[in-house]
């Protein structure tokens, strides 16, 4: 059994941990200023998902592989119940999760993601990423230029190549395993979640300018997550938490501070 890589900061070893995980293309430094803050409240792992960072390799990536993935986790850590955080394909893990296995759930945080099908949308993105040949390029400057050409959102670009690394063989080379991300695409982003009920406390954070969480799907949200509420942040597309950290950072310090939440 594989564990997935994370970094725990904060000490408080009495306190309900939070476990943060990232979405498709990321990696658990994406997170490291929000979890250097809520350190101070409460243990926080920021997590690789398998594919993605120093996380294990797989053939594998439907919702069910990454919410076993959490247990794993969670079991290898000694933890017994959790508060839980996703963005994006990291948000769609931590639903499954916490309807597979709900007693280890306290509270669930949900960025900028619903349990639904989403059409095929980064087409584009697969295309740029495929286009790269490490044999041929010798910096992550070339790089940026080369996914330029394909993007033109410097921002995504930047995103992209955080996950760069330079590889036994002294060559330039994506962390996230993309050859499994494009095959298994459509498992992941193109099937719902496996209906079920989560009965406890769930925040769906948006972002105002994104249209990921859409108002005909609060039906949906009400069946699975009866306890549910959302939470729009402004000037924040679907990278919430980067694009506007400060309203990000205060809502989800109170709904998980809040001990009425439920």
């Amino acid at each position: 059994m594989e564990i997935l890589h994370s970094k725990i900061l904060g000490t408080q070893h009495n306190s309900t941990p939070l476990l943060v995980f990232h979405g498709l293309f990321g990696m658990l430094d994406n997170w490291a200023t929000f979890g250097k803050i809520f350190a101070d409240f409460f243990p926080v792992h920021l997590i690789d998902l398998r594919n993605h960072g120093k996380s294990f390799h797989s053939n594998s990536m439907s919702h069910e592989d990454l919410a076993r993935d959490i247990e794993h986790y969670m079991n290898f850590h000694g933890i017994t119940s959790a508060n839980i955080l996703g963005h994006s394909l990291g948000g769609k893990a931590v639903m499954q999760f916490a309807i597979t296995y709900p007693v280890r759930v306290e509270k669930m945080i949900v960025v900028d993601i619903a349990p639904k099908a989403y059409p095929a949308h980064h087409q584009g993105i697969f295309k740029a990423l495929q286009s790269i040949d490490f044999t041929q390029v010798q910096s992550r400057g070339e790089v940026e230029e080369k996914l330029m050409e394909f993007i033109p959102e410097e921002g995504v670009v930047q995103f992209l190549t955080k996950s760069l690394f330079w590889n036994a063989e002294k060559k330039l080379d994506w962390r996230f395993n993309l050859d499994v991300l494009h095959s298994k695409y459509t498992e992941f982003v193109s099937n719902a979640i496996k209906y079920g009920v989560f009965n406890g406390p769930v925040l769906f954070v948006a972002g105002k300018n994104s249209n990921y969480i859409l108002p005909q799907d609060k039906f949906l949200l009400s069946q699975q997550f009866p306890h549910y509420r959302i939470a729009t942040i402004d000037n924040a597309g679907h990278w919430v938490h980067a694009e506007n950290p400060k309203d990000f950072h205060q809502t989800v310090q109170d709904f998980l501070l809040d001990s009425v939440t439920a």
